[in-house]
Formats: structure tokens, C-alpha cells, sequence
């Protein structure tokens, strides 16, 4: 089944607006989608009517916040296949969700000695916390690296597993290069070496699969904010045995079970993991994200996105001097390159100009920059509601900056 495009774009409010006094081309999705209008209503809708703390309150207004907040998340228990609601943990975002994971899972497994296994191609938010927690618990760091395409090296993977790995972390898709990583492979060699792994989906969630299930990953996390929802809110799935097992990763309300002055017993999964106040309108909000994916058909926006990519690096290599990065054979979303001659944050800058939304930078990817001798890239981004015609006004847009420099 094929989509409207141009009837998703319009459910898009600022997709519509004006920079510059030039339509918004916003290619900046990695960094965040922006938000239907179905769940900036539901956003408005809970704070204008049902606005109240939750779990805790006996009056109607709280009734209703909990039951939404807990049928969110059921959604994403569905969303994602999970098998039971209380494998969903919220948290703020991937970055906490990791974080939560490496202190947790570090306390209670990790010793000296022990190693842990990442990637060269992770995002800092699942490379630093590893990096912080081996240094804490005594444990070897190592990594993954990447080839030529931007392909990890399955074959240096194997060499670095053994009896001592405990964990294994690795993105789903690389937010800077768009490799769609192997992670049935990767996840069934973890577990033949006896390891835990966790799949960072922040930049996969909302474009490949997303069946937690069927990858049998341990600890899956991802952001609200980049699957059309709200900021501020994030997902970890955990396993029911690995959730059971490891401690909480803070203590406040609601993450108990009895306080006395000799000793705290902690509550059962998920609130053992959900320390205070929660971030209460933001699982709704991500509720509605999911409901609006679901009544589209996700293969179709598969293809779509595929087929956008495609035009765009075609569209992108017509340029001279313009080098692209990542060529894996699976890719997703991600169009990374420079112009010889011309720094990127300079053409990002200029770009902006022209109503031509791009990321500059290194992305939170320094190993990966380093890898490919360069400081950073400029980043167009794509998602279900670009176009042809998104590419078409990069490609003008960058042509017009060239020739304004003199190139």
C-alpha cells in the first residue's frame, strides 16, 4: 500500500511555516522528528483536562492520568514486542536509558577483568557511559571497529569475544553514516559467548524493524522525540530476568516496596526503575506518536524512505568536489558529506539561509570522525514526510552557496 505524502506532510503543522522567507526544508530528523498535530493534542489535551500527578492519588483526575500513562505503555510494549508492559521502562531518553544500563547491570555483573564490547560506530550516549562504568568496576573497554563502507568488523568482533564479555552495546543505525548494523548477528555471537547485549534504536525505532522479540535483545533503548513524539521521554525494554536482577538505578518514591531505618526493599519492574515524579504527559504524547505510525503502513514508509535516500545520494553526487561518507549495503536515512574546499559548519550556516534545515558537526560521533581523518560532515537527515522535492531544494540550495563563494 502506497502513502500520501502530501497528506502526511500537511498532519506536519511546521512543515508549513516559513525561514528565512523561504519554505522550511527541515532535514535535520536524526537530531529530532517533528510532531503531528494528533499529538500536540493529546499534549494539550492532557494538560487542559486531566493535568495530575499519578499512581498515588485516589481522585478522578489522578485515575485518569494513571490509566493513560499505563496504557502508553502498553503501546509501546506492542510497538516494539515486547513480551510483558512491565519490561517497558520510561526514562528521560536513549541516554538515560543507557546510562541506567551501565550502572545497574555494572553493579551487579561486572568485575575486574571483565570486558565490554562497543562499537566505533555508536553515538558518545553508548560509548561514554560504557567507557565510565568499566573504569568504576575495573573492566576492559574494547571496540568494534569499521571499514571502509562504514561496515562493522565482524571478523575483529569475534576475535574480541570470550568467556570474560558480560556486555555487548551497539546501535541498530548509526546516527552519522546511516549503516543499518547486522544485530541478529551480532546479538547471536553475544549470547554464544554467555554476553548481555543492548541495541541503542534511537535512529532505528522509527525506520526498520522494531521487534524486540524476534532480535531477542536483553536491553533495547530509543527516544521518544526521534519517533514523532515529545521530548524528554525515552523507552529501555529489559527482559523480565535482567530487570529482576539488577538494581535500581535511583532511589526516591515509588521505586520502593518498604522503607525502615534499617534497610529499603525495592518495588517490582518497571517502577523499581522509575525513581520520583515521572515525566507524566510524555508517554501519552509518545502513545500518540505510535498510534499515528500504526494507522500507516510501515512497509510502505520503509520503501518510501529508501527510495528518497536513493534519489538523494544520486542527487548529492552530481556535485563536484562533494564526498559522501558510509556506503554500507544497508543503509537508512542518512545522507553525511563535505564539499572539498568548504568547511561544513560554513555551508550549514549558509544552507540555513535558504530554509535548508542540516546538521554540522561531528554528531556525538568522535571515534567516527577521527576513524575517517576529518572533524565533521554536514548531515541531511530524512524521514517519512520528505520528498524529492526536499532533496531537489538541497541540491539548489547548495549549489547557490558554492556560487556565492565563487566556486
Amino acid at each position: 500500500m502506497a502513502i500520501d505524502i502530501q497528506k502526511i506532510r500537511a498532519d506536519f503543522p511546521v512543515l508549513g511555516t516559513k525561514v528565512h522567507g523561504k519554505p522550511l526544508v527541515y532535514l535535520d530528523n536524526a537530531a529530532t522528528t517533528q510532531k503531528p498535530q494528533s499529538v500536540i493534542d493529546t499534549i494539550v489535551d492532557y494538560y487542559t483536562r486531566y493535568n495530575s500527578n499519578i499512581h498515588r492519588g485516589t481522585h478522578h483526575l489522578a485515575n485518569l492520568a494513571t490509566e493513560a500513562h499505563e496504557a502508553a505503555r502498553k503501546t509501546v510494549q506492542h510497538y516494539v514486542n515486547a513480551e510483558h508492559p512491565h519490561e517497558i521502562i520510561f526514562t528521560r531518553g536513549t541516554t538515560e536509558a543507557i546510562n541506567l544500563v551501565a550502572f545497574s547491570f555494572g553493579e551487579a555483573f561486572v568485575n575486574p577483568g571483565d570486558d565490554v564490547i562497543v562499537t566505533e560506530l555508536e553515538h558518545h550516549s553508548n560509548f561514554v557511559p560504557w567507557q565510565m562504568m568499566c573504569e568504576r568496576r575495573g573492566a576492559n573497554f574494547k571496540v568494534i571497529p569499521f571499514d571502509d563502507n562504514g561496515e562493522l568488523r565482524l571478523d575483529i568482533y569475534e576475535t574480541l569475544l570470550s568467556d570474560k564479555t558480560r556486555m555487548v552495546a551497539f546501535n541498530h543505525v548509526s546516527n552519522s553514516l546511516g549503516t543499518v548494523n547486522p544485530a541478529k548477528k551480532i546479538i547471536q555471537m553475544a549470547h554464544e559467548a554467555g554476553a548481555a547485549v543492548l541495541v541503542d534504536a534511537a535512529q532505528s525505532v522509527q525506520h526498520i524493524e522494531h521487534d524486540v522479540l524476534a532480535l531477542d535483545a536483553d536491553f533495547y533503548a530509543f527516544s521518544g522525540h526521534k519517533i514523532y513524539g515529545p521530548t524528554g521521554i525515552g523507552v529501555l525494554y529489559g527482559k523480565e530476568r535482567w530487570l529482576d536482577a539488577i538494581p535500581p538505578y535511583q532511589g526516591g518514591g515509588e521505586m520502593i516496596d518498604q522503607v525502615t531505618v534499617e534497610k529499603t526493599t525495592y518495588n517490582k519492574p518497571p517502577f523499581k526503575f522509575e525513581a520520583g515524579t515521572p515525566n507524566i504527559v510524555g508517554p501519552i504524547g509518545l502513545a500518540a506518536a505510535i498510534d499515528y505510525l500504526n494507522a500507516l503502513d510501515f512497509n510502505a514508509i520503509m520503501a518510501h524512505e529508501d527510495e528518497v535516500l536513493a534519489y538523494g545520494r544520486a542527487r548529492l553526487l552530481e556535485i563536484e568536489g562533494l564526498k559522501l561518507y558510509g556506503n554500507a549495503k544497508q543503509r537508512t536515512s542518512i545522507l553525511a558529506f563535505n564539499i572539498e574546499g568548504v568547511h561544513h559548519y560554513d555551508l550549514g550556516t549558509l544552507l540555513d539561509t535558504r530554509g535548508v534545515a542540516v546538521r554540522t558537526g561531528h554528531h556525538c560521533t568522535q571515534p567516527i570522525m577521527t576513524a575517517l581523518h576529518i572533524d565533521g560532515t554536514v548531515r541531511a537527515s530524512l524521514t517519512l514526510y520528505n520528498t524529492h522535492e526536499d532533496i531537489d531544494a538541497l541540491v539548489e540550495a547548495i549549489h547557490n552557496v558554492l556560487k556565492m563563494l565563487g566556486r
